[in-house]
């Protein structure tokens, strides 16, 4: 796994690295656990406006994670791939 290095565009740039997901990271994601992630845009159900300056950015769709496990405890699981998630700071990872 590499590291890619940012150039010193601005002092707090300067120095900082990230570790690059190239070997371990797939392309597209698994789909049957995406699904369409709506978005609002600060209107409600009537189309209204309700909350100023919300909207925009770059379309998203929700990866479904099962974050309780129950009935996979103590099962053993292989890490099949890492998953770039644009919904939380983190990687998920696909276990098989």
């Amino acid at each position: 796994m590499g590291i890619r290095k940012y150039k010193p565009t601005t002092p707090g740039r300067r120095g900082s690295s990230v570790a690059d997901f190239v070997e371990v990271t797939r392309s597209t994601p698994e789909k049957t656990l995406v699904k369409p992630l709506p978005r609002k845009g600060g209107r409600n159900n009537q189309g209204r406006i309700t909350t100023r300056h919300q909207g925009g950015g770059h379309k998203r769709a929700y990866r479904i994670i099962d974050f309780r496990r129950y009935d996979k405890d103590g099962v053993p699981a292989k890490v099949a791939h890492i998953e770039y998630d644009p919904n939380r700071t983190a990687r998920i990872a696909l276990l098989h």
